[in-house]
């Protein structure tokens, strides 16, 4: 909400600071570096969500999928160990990870 509001709906960083405060409960001083950090990457926080929320569809999937044979540290050395990489690439490497865990 910070990032649109300050890039889409023109807060302030006061405006935004304020509303950090109050839905967070973060003193202000962190708020007031979380909202900088906002102003000069537009879009990096809304980005990370999307990433975030797809690493734990992919995630949830391979526990339904394996059930009791799960095992977060294989899951995250399959994942993490890989290096860097599209979120595209990612889904087809973890797929592929999963079926040879099957």
């Amino acid at each position: 909400m910070i990032d649109t509001g300050l890039h889409s709906k023109g807060w302030s960083r006061e405006k935004a600071t304020d509303y950090m405060v109050a839905v967070t409960g973060y003193p202000k001083s962190r708020a007031q570096r979380e909202v900088e950090r906002y102003c000069v990457a537009p879009g990096q926080a809304c980005s990370y969500k999307v990433g975030h929320t797809r690493w734990m569809q992919i995630r949830d999937a391979a526990k339904a999928k394996l059930g009791p044979r799960f095992n977060l540290k294989a899951y995250h050395d399959a994942a993490l160990l890989s290096g860097s990489m599209p979120m595209s690439v990612l889904e087809r490497h973890m797929a592929e990870w999963l079926t040879a865990q099957a």
